[in-house]
């Protein structure tokens, strides 16, 4: 059986997805890779097909254990012999799992990276010889990434203790060059074939909203997509708890996820979500990382992340199954304040010298300015994303909130010149530059206590702008911010002028900014409704339900909403038809295919009379 074959009949893919047969071939080669994939572009089967073409056992590093059960309860389901190693495992669990290693029963492992260095784990293995050694989330292994991990650094050290050395393949979604550099450098990776897929997901549907109450507008979003599965991340655990209360109360089916809360609670309420019991999963970020739920239609962050790689990450949790996604922020301005909190007094990481952490700082502070950069921008979202990871793309792309928003380009360059001239003076009048709150009071002619203390009633731009909006006057300054004639301090979030600034204070430069060119209401959702109102499909639904229950297997697993929705449109009468359906392999079509089939057969009986 070559690559293909196992493509088609264990998998169920009719094709490969791009980068996906390179790094195949590579791997099968003896060639160590580093493939860089949109989250959904297929990087799991980027290893698990050669691994089970390669002599032996493949081990893959993953981060959550969540992941790891995720990965192989899909693999079981597709008849391949898969197992993994994890602390919540039970006494009983642990040693099936080893006696099946010492017999050779399985193809592929999946450990955590702490577990490579604990003493006795090449001892457990019994004796089989590892043929790949398969690193997901790779990214972890950069201290200039965004979810450094040091345990990570442990796995060249593995690598070179196995009696024969691995094909090394490494697999993340979310790198920029100077990170896959690190990840080549750190896991030494040996003249790696690299494959740069892209980092678009034309699938999913990105917005920014800044809405004036955050509670209102999330419940909004949640009523409008009442009965689909979806993620709401918070940047706090007080705010999810807040959050997850508040959607319970209003009778939306939601469980929470933090770091705070016991084992057994977080495992509960992930299976509930799994199992589609809980449609909502509130959480901060420590949910997530290679969550293999496939039918997630929306990602809303309550809160701004920290970075756009993580942002990139979680909102990628939706729309695996390629389905039409949301993935939706609500942006507020005290949203920079906490990450910049978050930064300052988040967890110090041992591994680091006091030097380093600087260094990690200052890189996290140029990670918020990204973030931000992206909630106030008027272009295109999924261009600024794509810009970040170096990735060209078109001026629009039609398929996020800016461009679908119907604008008009205003002239501000007036108000423009106002602004810039305040932020001149109160530099020079304090000798120190101060945020945008202060300026917008100084420019709307506030008398609260600190413009009076300061003096900054008395500069000549006091007031000038009184009858304009607070929130106007903000809109300006992210435009001049955007447009690189403002710049801010990440760490300290205070508004300076930049050279540029001289071509509108003193040279006649004109400046614009897209305005809504009516009232109109923002565009519709893209994600497809869960049953589309087709009775066919809610009937198929139930089936997928009553599998899902009897196997004690999540209902994606069983088949994604994507192959119910081709089982709709194809309508397969034999179990023969029935395989050629997305993601049904022959393992799956034989488990599972009589009942999908018995309820086709019915309907199309019922259409013939």
């Amino acid at each position: 059986m070559d690559i293909r074959e196992a493509n088609q009949r264990l998998f169920g893919n009719r094709s490969f997805r791009p980068g996906q047969e390179a790094l195949m071939e590579s791997i099968l080669a003896g060639q160590d890779c580093l493939g860089i994939m949109p989250t959904g572009g297929g990087k799991s089967l980027c290893y698990q097909i050669p691994a089970l073409l390669l002599p032996g056992l493949t081990i893959v590093v993953s981060p959550l254990i969540s992941l790891m059960k995720d990965q192989v309860s899909a693999l079981r389901a597709a008849g391949l012999p898969a197992a993994c190693l994890n602390s919540a495992m039970d006494l009983e669990e642990y040693r099936t799992v080893l006696a099946g290693l010492r017999a050779g029963q399985y193809k592929l492992l999946y450990v955590a990276p702490e577990r490579l260095e604990q003493e006795g784990f090449l001892r457990q293995l019994g004796g089989q010889t590892v043929s790949l050694l398969a690193v997901d989330e790779a990214h972890c292994i950069s201290q200039w990434g965004q979810d450094f991990r040091p345990s990570y650094l442990l796995i060249p050290d593995f690598a070179a203790a196995l009696p024969t050395h691995p094909v090394l393949a490494a697999f993340t979604a979310t790198a920029t060059e100077e990170v896959r550099q690190d990840i080549t450098a750190l896991l030494q990776l040996r003249d790696p074939t690299v494959v740069v897929t892209g980092f678009d997901r034309p699938n999913l549907y990105f917005d920014v909203q800044a809405p004036r109450n955050k509670p209102a507008a999330l419940l909004r979003l949640l009523t409008e997509r009442a009965g689909r599965s979806g993620i709401v991340y918070c940047a706090t655990r007080a705010a999810v708890e807040q959050v997850c209360q508040r959607l319970q109360d209003r009778g939306i089916p939601a469980v929470r996820y933090h770091a705070g809360l016991s084992d057994e609670e977080r495992r509960e309420n992930q299976d509930a979500f799994q199992y589609d019991r809980r449609t909502v999963m509130v959480a901060t970020n420590a949910f997530g990382m290679g969550i293999d739920k496939s039918n997630v239609s929306f990602v809303i962050h309550y809160n701004m992340p920290k970075s756009l790689e993580a942002y990139y990450q979680e909102a990628g949790r939706a729309g695996r199954d390629g389905s039409p996604a949301d993935c939706i922020l609500l942006y507020s301005g005290g949203d920079a304040a906490t990450a910049r909190y978050l930064i300052e007094h988040g967890g110090e990481n041992e591994a680091l010298d006091e030097t380093q952490r600087a260094v990690v700082r200052r890189q996290d502070y140029q990670r918020l300015e990204a973030m931000t950069a992206y909630c106030r921008t008027t272009q295109c979202l999924r261009g600024r994303i794509l810009s970040y990871f170096g990735q060209p793309h078109g001026e629009t792309c039609g398929n996020c909130g800016n461009c679908r928003r119907a604008t008009v380009q205003q002239d501000i360059t007036v108000p423009a010149q106002m602004i810039l001239s305040c932020v001149r003076r109160a530099e020079t009048h304090l000798g120190y530059a101060v945020g945008a709150a202060l300026l917008t009071d100084v420019l709307r002619g506030s008398r609260s206590r600190r413009v009076l203390e300061l003096g900054l009633d008395r500069l000549s731009t006091y007031g000038l702008l009184r009858t304009v909006s607070r929130d106007t006057v903000r809109q300006y300054m992210d435009r001049l911010r955007e447009l690189g004639y403002l710049e801010q301090d990440a760490q300290y979030g205070v508004l300076r002028l930049t050279p540029g600034a001289a071509e509108v204070l003193h040279n006649g430069q004109t400046v614009s900014m897209p305005v809504a060119a009516s009232a109109a209401a923002a565009p519709e959702a893209a994600a497809a409704p869960e049953s589309d109102g087709d009775p066919l499909y809610d009937a198929l639904r139930a089936v997928r339900s009553r599998l899902s229950a009897a196997e004690h297997l999540p209902a994606y697993i069983i088949c994604t909403n994507a192959t119910l929705r081709e089982m709709v449109r194809q309508r397969p009468q034999t179990l023969a038809e029935f395989l050629e359906l997305p993601g049904v392999g022959e393992t799956k079509a034989r488990r599972y295919g009589a009942p999908f089939l018995e309820v086709l057969r019915s309907w199309q009986a019922s259409e013939g009379e």
